[in-house]
């Protein structure tokens, strides 16, 4: 998988700020703090992805696409640091019972 764009890095480096602007969840980094980590996170995860790869079952690896692999990867981060975003996670997926 390659590495992104830089303006894709950017407009994740932009919602990032927007996101964690609203009192819910402050972050004590500036723009460019943040936009070193967006880009070290994504040169991580290329540096990483035959390890991952590797680290899934037989099935999985042949038989999941890059994009599904990379969904799962998300999901069961995002649910290891906060058990309540399953909810934004069944909507994202289309799988939200809720209007």
């Amino acid at each position: 998988m390659a590495e992104l764009s830089t303006a894709d890095r950017a407009r994740i480096w932009r919602a990032l700020q927007r996101y964690w602007s609203i009192p819910r969840d402050p972050v004590e980094l500036s723009k460019p703090e943040l936009l070193a980590a967006v880009d070290a996170t994504d040169v991580w995860i290329d540096d990483n992805a035959g390890s991952y790869n590797s680290a899934l079952p037989a099935a999985a690896q042949s038989g999941l696409t890059a994009a599904q692999k990379t969904l799962l990867f998300c999901a069961v981060a995002l649910l290891r640091v906060d058990p309540g975003i399953a909810k934004l996670l069944r909507r994202a997926l289309g799988v939200s019972t809720e209007a």
